[in-house]
């Protein structure tokens, strides 16, 4: 699979095979991206923000709607990647790949329904203030760095960009290196769905080593991260002054030795 940066498809000088947990047999390879590529991305990404700020809420929200009628119709097919890529069984992967459709739709919903407040100024011991009010309004914040965690490589794709994109911004998304193919494949179904060019932007490699470039770069307004801690630390630290969000965790296995009571054990998982 290729990368989707600049409105179009891209290889790169080193690949990345992606390989089957269950019995590491390789299914594919994406594009190891390098600074150069990051950078066309940002440059691209610059002008999507302009596109997408300026495009109305309500066909925002009939671009995602759409995405959600083909999510739904490939969640198999989508189900099926998840669970080659990460490793979860085929159940637990339809259980991610149906619910990528909704979270458009509310997504879309929302998008259509941002409004701002009014605030009266009376309150204020101010007397050129007591016949005023205030009042707020929501503009996009520009481009969005998506950083998405091997885990739930759909469904946190879907929770980072969705609301991104019914919100008028453009993204940049960096899926976690182990598990690249879901992210490329819903950015498909996007273009699809009819999303302008140079909206959304799939770049796949290292976070290592492109991660620090997309996140510090000034042009960048948010950056949405899910991972480690410690990789989370890192992040902010990159980032500087913008908008974050950050959900950090970390692995938590279960070991489970040969003398174990398997039966046990698994009742207990």
């Amino acid at each position: 699979m290729k990368m989707h940066i600049g409105g179009a498809w891209r290889g790169g000088k080193k690949q990345i095979e992606i390989r089957r947990p269950f019995d590491g047999a390789a299914i594919d390879s994406v594009p190891r991206a390098e600074l150069s590529d990051a950078e066309d991305a940002l440059a691209a990404a610059v002008i999507g923000a302009k596109t997408a700020a300026q495009t109305p809420s309500h066909a925002r929200a009939a671009v995602l709607r759409r995405a959600a009628d083909l999510f739904d119709s490939r969640a198999e097919a989508l189900a099926k990647t998840i669970s080659d890529e990460s490793g979860k069984p085929i159940s637990e992967a339809r259980g991610e790949s149906v619910r990528i459709g909704e979270m458009f739709r509310l997504a879309a919903f929302e998008g259509a329904n941002l409004r701002g407040e009014t605030l009266p100024l009376d309150s204020l011991a101010i007397p050129p203030a007591e016949d005023k009010f205030g009042w707020t309004m929501r503009v996009p914040c520009g481009i969005v760095v998506a950083i998405t965690p091997f885990n739930y490589p759909a469904l946190l794709v879907a929770h980072k960009i969705a609301p991104a994109l019914a919100a008028g911004n453009a993204v940049i998304l960096k899926p976690a290196t182990a598990t690249p193919l879901s992210a490329i494949c819903m950015t498909e179904i996007l273009l699809e769905a009819g999303l302008p060019e140079n909206v959304l932007q799939c770049i796949t490699g290292s976070g290592a080593e492109i991660g620090e470039a997309l996140c510090a770069d000034e042009r960048v307004r948010k950056v949405s991260f899910t991972g480690g801690a410690e990789v989370g630390a890192q992040v902010a630290k990159a980032s500087g002054v913008k908008m974050m969000s950050l959900e950090l965790g970390s692995n938590a296995p279960c070991i489970v030795l040969q003398d174990a009571d398997i039966a046990h054990a698994a009742q207990l998982s």
